[in-house]
């Protein structure tokens, strides 16, 4: 089930833009602050209108029904604000999609996937950040999508849960999944992502492989850092 952007841009946040994504890859998008990386996602989870379209197998997803959207795609934002002071388990179920039967193992499948099932009964403005952001990643995987777009969803969790929740990206590619992943840590981009996308002035520059796209012109250029025997280091800043 291919995931397909064609001359898709939000103006003035993203210039045009043409992508085929498929199944079974995790795709990092990577980029400075304000680069376009949660534009672009929202455009390709058909959330935002503006000129160019975005097709699932085919078929325009600003078009397909909410329910036949849930259970092909799942959207995970960056914010980890809540509006409903609910049970973390309810909240997952939520991702099942509007009006589906509550499905008891598939919640605790997901809860454990992404180790919140000892908070499963609190109440998620009881929790902290990371804790919520690893229930709304819960919410993301229940459903078991085809598509998975999630918008920096290792911020906030502490380094053994960063590396957890990318291995379960993994996972989910392993089963035929197609992941979208905007990340700012380029450890970890470069390490669990096969195809990553660099934008920059709401450009897309660079399309490839990790090694290709963090090649030094690129990390000095758009980020202005380079990679080091002593990890990443910031290039002296232009003078004024």
């Amino acid at each position: 089930m291919t995931l397909t952007a064609t001359a898709l841009a939000r103006p003035p946040m993203l210039a045009p833009v043409d992508l085929t994504l498929t199944p079974g890859t995790v795709t990092g998008v990577i980029g400075p602050n304000g680069s376009g990386k949660t534009t672009l996602l929202r455009a390709l989870a058909g959330l935002s209108r503006g000129p160019g379209t975005a097709t699932l197998a085919g078929e325009p997803l600003a078009t397909l029904p909410a329910v036949q959207r849930a259970k092909r795609l799942a959207w995970l934002p960056s914010t980890r604000d809540l509006a409903w002071p609910m049970r973390a388990d309810d909240l997952v179920a939520l991702g099942l999609g509007p009006g589906a039967q509550r499905d008891e193992p598939a919640i605790a499948a997901a809860l454990a996937a992404a180790d919140a099932t000892a908070f499963a009964a609190r109440r998620v403005d009881t929790l902290s950040t990371g804790e919520r952001a690893r229930v709304l990643l819960a919410r993301a995987l229940v459903a078991r999508p085809a598509w998975l777009l999630l918008d920096e969803p290792t911020a906030n969790l502490d380094p053994w849960h960063r590396l957890a929740v990318m291995a379960r990206l993994r996972a989910e590619a392993a089963r035929g999944a197609g992941v979208v992943v905007a990340l700012h840590d380029l450890d970890l981009a470069r390490r669990h992502c096969d195809r990553l996308l660099l934008l920059t002035g709401g450009a897309l520059v660079a399309d490839g492989a990790p090694g290709t796209v963090l090649s030094p012109d690129h990390l000095a250029r758009v980020f202005g850092i380079r990679d080091s025997e002593y990890g990443w280091e910031a290039l002296p800043a232009a003078p004024l």
